[in-house]
């Protein structure tokens, strides 16, 4: 074998007859879990640079907390950029170019002078990277996948979560040696493991096994066994279909939904090897903007946000102003990190165990997260901060990891929009992730109190979970009036069918 096919072999596409449901994807699934390591995970232990940034540059908390808002919102407004670079140029080369602009952007923001250079270097270049980098892996990992899509999907997103448990005390231990910006560099070099995971991302190729004729086809034996499983297969394809943008969260996998009148008996083979061509669903639709339901539930987003990153950015300066120790402060992260696991694996259980609408099951944690937020504005000793890091961490990961696919539900807009969807609820909400930690800075400021920061994180809280609410109340709206429309079109056709047949009397 030459060195050029033997390079082909190790770099090239991967082909099956049918979705591996493992193979190569769990080689995917590891760079997930790198992804998710050196990007959420990264973004979310920033806090630990704030007083030092804010004694380096002479800022105020709302200056500095930019840095996180710009480049939370980079990453989440360029998703449609990151998904057509992929369609046009592959996903290994998009992720491996993702991967250099996070490694230059960390260990460039190490060598600024102020903070609008950092600006530049942490929240638009990490940023941009981050997005090209996440997108195509989340959504490659998602094609080697069907059965366990969902499950291997959530494990290898954990990887946020041990990330800030591991990062946080590391690197305060480690700032305290040799200081921030070679903290920054460290970093910075750890992330070359991203462009690695770029070189992991092998396309997948499926090629359905040859379509028989009619005569191989009556003498197969298994072709009656096929043709009574057709239908199953069919359910099948739709549940993969669901899972895939459930697990996805943003994206939409390429495997197309099948109908039962479309199926041509002779192609029961074919439709058992997979998925045989992409979807043609848009990135973008704004008519989904019609949809009360939606907008509702866009609004629920928009809000919730504001409380997804600031309480990791302040809540280590939040527990040294209460009198703990900087050491043990640190540790509150890892609480935090710790509780969301186990909050991203229960939430799946629960949520496939329920028979009523599972948007009251993410109202009811919306509630509870946004009453553990006013907790901490009036706990002040060690263990009671402890333990509301462990709630929210609990209830940020249930929340955090349901949001998104919770669009596929009939409660807000279904399966059918659910790809279409997504992008706009994506692109409303990176507008909060913006404001949300410059708005919690602000109010630190004026009241000289780390707990005010949380009093706007419970405020955005509480009016999502008022929006959450009037989902369900606008999605019945809206079917009462879909019923009433439908009961007069058929009442007019009646009286247009009586019509005729008078005047034909």
């Amino acid at each position: 074998m030459t060195s050029d096919s033997s390079s082909r072999c190790c770099l090239g596409p991967n082909v099956y007859s049918e979705v591996p449901d493992g193979g190569w994807g769990w080689a995917v699934a590891l760079a997930f879990f790198v992804v998710e390591v050196c990007s959420y995970g990264t973004i979310k232990t920033l806090g630990i640079f704030l007083q030092d940034l804010m004694e380096e540059y002479g800022e105020s908390n709302s200056r500095v907390s930019w840095v996180i808002s710009i480049c939370v919102f980079t990453f989440t407004f360029t998703a449609p950029l990151s998904t057509m670079l992929s369609n046009r140029f592959g996903y290994r080369p998009v992720a491996m170019i993702g991967g250099f602009l996070i490694i230059l952007g960390n260990i460039t923001s190490a060598f600024t002078n102020s903070i609008n250079e950092m600006y530049i270097t942490i929240g638009i270049v990490s940023g941009l990277g981050y997005c090209l980098t996440f997108v195509p892996t989340v959504t490659i990992l998602a094609q080697y996948f069907s059965r366990r899509r969902a499950l291997v999907t959530s494990v290898a997103s954990s990887g946020e979560s041990f990330a800030i448990c591991a990062f946080a005390p590391a690197f305060t231990t480690l700032k305290e040696h040799i200081g921030w910006r070679y903290c920054l560099v460290v970093i910075g070099t750890l992330q070359v493991s991203v462009i690695i995971c770029g070189l992991l991302l092998r396309p997948i190729i499926i090629e359905p096994e040859p379509v028989k004729d009619d005569d191989e086809l009556s003498n197969d034996p298994l072709s009656l066994k096929k043709l009574q499983t057709v239908y199953e297969l069919e359910n099948e394809q739709t549940k993969t279909s669901i899972s895939s943008r459930v697990s996805q969260g943003s994206e939409d996998s390429g495997v197309a939904s099948l109908s039962a009148s479309n199926v041509d008996l002779r192609t029961a083979g074919a439709i058992e090897a997979g998925p045989l061509q992409p979807s043609s669903t848009k990135l973008l639709d704004f008519s989904v903007l019609k949809d009360g339901a939606f907008i509702w539930y866009s609004l629920f987003g928009l809000f919730a946000t504001l409380g997804f990153f600031a309480p990791q950015l302040y809540i280590i300066e939040l527990s040294k102003s209460r009198g703990v120790q900087p050491g043990l402060a640190s540790y509150m992260l890892s609480v935090m990190a710790v509780a969301e696991i186990f909050g991203r694996l229960s939430i799946g259980v629960v949520l496939n165990k329920v028979r009523f609408r599972k948007t009251l099951v993410l109202l009811g944690c919306v509630v509870l997260l946004c009453m553990v937020l006013v907790a901490f504005t009036i706990v002040w000793e060690f263990w009671g901060l402890v333990i509301c890091c462990a709630f929210y961490g609990y209830f940020m990961g249930a929340v955090g990891s349901t949001h998104i696919p919770m669009l596929a539900e009939d409660d807000v807009v279904g399966i059918q929009k659910m790809a279409s969807s997504v992008g706009v609820y994506l692109f409303i909400q990176s507008f909060a992730g913006l404001a949300g930690p410059p708005l919690a800075g602000v109010l630190v400021d004026v009241t000289h109190n780390y707990g005010a920061a949380f009093y706007s994180c419970a405020a955005g809280m509480g009016l999502s979970a008022i929006c959450l609410a009037l989902v369900g109340w606008s999605k019945s709206g809206m079917c009462q009036r879909q019923s009433r429309n439908k009961e007069s079109k058929s009442t007019e056709e009646e009286e247009k069918q009586n019509s005729k047949k008078v005047h034909r009397d």
